[in-house]
């Protein structure tokens, strides 16, 4: 056994009998087996988790009071304080304590603590953003991340916001971040400020106090990896190891879907009968895209031979315990292992670079604006008439005449 782990076993044994896991030791391991973890790793879980517990208990932590002996226990290590524990705790068997408070509320012995209290005006924007925006969770976390900070700076009483408070906050903003994190601080702000607006919070018109952010929309050229590039990524993703890789990169590349959209697909999404996938995008639309015979063949390989036994809903399940469904992060990190795999350089490593080379990919091929538009789920045909700019015949499909004067 590798250096560090081996513990005798009655130690362990007599460690767990005198602290608050001693009835549910066996089921605990039980619990991380459920999980994938592997035997090895389950073996030095329960050591740490005998370690802490003898510790938790010699300090006089009853398991009612886990959290606090957890919050104490962690305290001691952010201080540098390990002397002050007993036997074998550090940072690892603290870890493990939070493990084992896990699985204390799951199995129900644990009541789960609520969670951290939004400001009542937040909140309500949430439910409002969700009901007449439509908003995607998603969208809706990224919003409120920018919303909740200038709340605590301007406090909780609209009435009192005005046109000088507004922009002297957004220019203290702008010190502090990039222009892009910039415009999506505006974004969301402005939001707020038109549901303040609409339940008549604030006066009208403050949401023009917003201070303009400099950029041209539309202005840049789409970021795409060629052909070539895209073939050495499904390449990186060979093997019975990689199935789960390969149905998701295969679903960015050849649909253009994004990494949420990846993420949230579930077993009831795929019509085997109709050949189809359904998704739920921007603003909760439910759209259909088609199955295709490539896509179709790996999603069955991932199902039959490399999803992990896990009940639920959700298509994609993580590698490693804990087993979970994927999140979009989860998508952005496989893309950047397998760009990294394949040896493509690309300045540009997440999922959405895949979505503008599937649009890229299609026009050049001979797919009309319109059609891209459809697979991509444009609203509006000017964000499809940006992929052009990749193919300088195609400018001319969407090119307006010069309104000036023909120069002399």
């Amino acid at each position: 056994m590798p250096t560090g782990i081996y513990v005798r076993k009655n130690a362990v044994s007599d460690r767990l009998k005198e602290g608050m896991a001693a009835d549910h030791a066996a089921d605990f391991a039980q619990w991380l087996r459920e999980r994938r973890y592997t035997p090895l790793t389950i073996v030095e879980r329960v050591r740490l988790l005998a370690s802490w517990t003898h510790w938790a208990h010699a300090e006089g932590y009853t398991l009612a009071a886990i959290r606090e002996a957890h919050a104490a226990s962690s305290s001691l290590i952010e201080a540098g304080h390990c002397p002050r524990f007993r036997g074998d705790v550090n940072k690892d068997a603290v870890e493990t304590a939070k493990l084992f408070i896990a699985y204390l509320e799951d199995r129900g012995v644990l009541a789960c603590l609520p969670a951290k209290p939004v400001a009542p005006l937040v909140a309500e924007f949430a439910s409002w953003a969700r009901e007449q925006l439509g908003l995607a969770e998603t969208t809706l976390a990224t919003y409120l991340g920018t919303i909740t900070p200038i709340v605590d700076a301007l406090g909780e009483t609209p009435s009192a916001y005005d046109a000088m408070t507004i922009r002297a906050y957004m220019t203290a903003r702008a010190k502090a971040v990039s222009v892009e994190r910039m415009k999506g601080i505006s974004v969301g702000i402005r939001a707020f400020l038109r549901f303040l607006i609409a339940t008549g919070r604030c006066r009208q018109g403050l949401d023009h106090a917003m201070p303009n952010i400099a950029g041209w929309r539309l202005a840049s050229i789409p970021r795409f990896l060629p052909d070539a590039d895209i073939t050495r990524i499904i390449s990186a993703c060979e093997g019975e190891r990689r199935l789960r890789d390969r149905a998701i990169i295969l679903l960015l590349v050849r649909l253009g879907l994004r990494a949420s959209e990846v993420a949230r697909i579930s077993f009831d999404d795929i019509d085997w009968r109709q050949g189809s996938i359904r998704l739920f995008g921007k603003g909760r639309r439910e759209e259909l895209l088609p199955l295709t015979q490539e896509i179709g063949d790996a999603l069955l390989a991932y199902i039959e031979r490399g999803r992990p036994a896990l009940a639920g809903p959700s298509l994609f399940i993580t590698e490693y315990a804990p087993l979970r469904p994927i999140d979009r992060i989860t998508v952005k990190c496989l893309v950047k292992r397998a760009l990294q795999r394949g040896g493509v350089e690309s300045h540009y490593k997440g999922a959405h670079v895949l979505r503008h080379s599937a649009a890229t990919a299609m026009l050049r091929h001979g797919v009309s604006l319109t059609n891209v538009g459809t697979v991509l789920r444009h609203r509006s045909t000017a964000m499809t008439a940006h992929y052009a700019k990749v193919d300088i015949a195609l400018l001319s499909a969407i090119a307006q005449p010069w309104p000036g004067r023909t120069p002399c």
